[in-house]
Formats: structure tokens, sequence, C-alpha cells
């Protein structure tokens, strides 16, 4: 009897998809599809949203990765979304190449997804992060990347932007809030309320296992 993979054991889906298991691939590719999400949010540029959407990136990429996946070596959960973060960088740099020279101001500018928690006191160039790790870094940091952004697609939309701003293309608050149109006071305390919401669902996960 096959024993069928666990929906979060990314490892396993790669293993039955490898050996012709269409359910599995399926599984595969929606459980990495939150993580594409912000990522490619965090790749676009404000002023190239209005021409490309940041679901364009993830469709182009969900696309390329099904159609090359005999390509892919690798067999864990790293070397998977490794190689999703290279098509998808790929296809956002097409993007820039298509739409002009402005985009290229961003490129290569948002960090590691697994850096998501930054710090509590600063990030972005005008505020250096702190030297030392809060326990709300460490937590976050001790999570995957998978179970992160699974976590902040439960977040309401205002607090997932917060932190794509802030965490993922590392924006000071000053012009996090002109994105948002909304005061520095207000975006601070804004993405106060998004990290505690962000821990107390990935806590509830781990509890529910």
């Amino acid at each position: 009897m096959t024993h069928e993979p666990d929906s979060d054991d990314v490892t396993g889906l790669i293993a039955s998809a490898r050996r012709g298991d269409a359910a599995a691939r399926d599984r595969l590719f929606a459980r990495c599809r939150a993580y594409l999400e912000f990522v490619a949010r965090a790749q676009v540029e404000s002023w190239l949203r209005a021409k490309v959407d940041a679901s364009d990136l993830v469709q182009q990429t969900l696309l390329e990765a099904c159609r090359d996946f005999a390509r892919f070596e690798g067999a864990t959960e790293r070397e998977w979304l490794v190689w999703l973060r290279r098509i998808l960088d790929h296809n956002a740099a097409d993007f820039v190449r298509r739409y002009g020279r402005a985009a290229k101001r961003q490129v290569g500018r948002e960090v590691p997804f697994g850096d998501l928690a930054g710090s509590e006191a600063g990030g972005g160039a005008q505020e250096p992060a702190a030297p030392v790790a809060s326990p709300s870094q460490e937590f976050l940091r001790a999570d995957t990347e998978l179970r992160v952004a699974a976590a902040l697609a439960e977040l309401p939309p205002d607090y997932q932007e917060v932190i794509v701003l802030r965490n993922l293309q590392r924006l000071p608050f000053d012009e996090v809030g002109q994105r948002m149109n909304r005061s520095r006071p207000a975006v601070q305390m804004l993405w106060m309320r998004a990290i505690k919401r962000l821990r107390a669902i990935l806590e509830r996960r781990e509890v529910e296992g």
C-alpha cells in the first residue's frame, strides 16, 4: 500500500510527483502559491503594479515550473523553493525589461523570505536592524518560509501590505507611510499589530500540528 505524503510534507510531495502522482504534484504547486505571491509582491515596484499584477508573475512562474518539473534535480523543500525563486526572478527581470528602466531601482533589493521578521526596532536603509534579535524575531526565523507565507495569507490586506513593504522590501517607515497614505506613527502601530497577529497565527498552527 502506497503511503500518501502529508499535505505539508514538501519533500514527500516532490518524491510522489516524480513517481507520476499527478495529485501530489498539484498539491505541491498549490502548497507554494502563497509563498510565490508574497515574493512576487516584494519584487514588483509600486509604479509597475499598474501595468503588471504580482499574480501575473506567480502564474507565469507556476506554468514554467510545471512545464519544466522534470528538470528539477533537488529533493528538499529548500532546494524546491530556491528553484521556484530562480524562475520567478527570471520572469521579474523580463517584466522589468519590458516595462522600462524605472523598476531596475528595486531589482535585488528584497531580502530573503526567511528574514521576514526583520527587526522590531528597524530595518530599511535609514533604520538599521537591532543587533540582538527579539523573541518574536527568533520565533519567526525558526519557522519555515512556507509556513510563514501561509500565515501571512490569513492576515487582512493592510497587515499583509505593511509587512511586505517593511520586512520584504525593507522600506523605512516614512516611505511605508507614503505608500499606504498613512502617517509614520500610524504605519508603525499597524506593523506592530500585524507582526503580533502573524505570530499568533503561527503559534496556533503549531498547536494544531
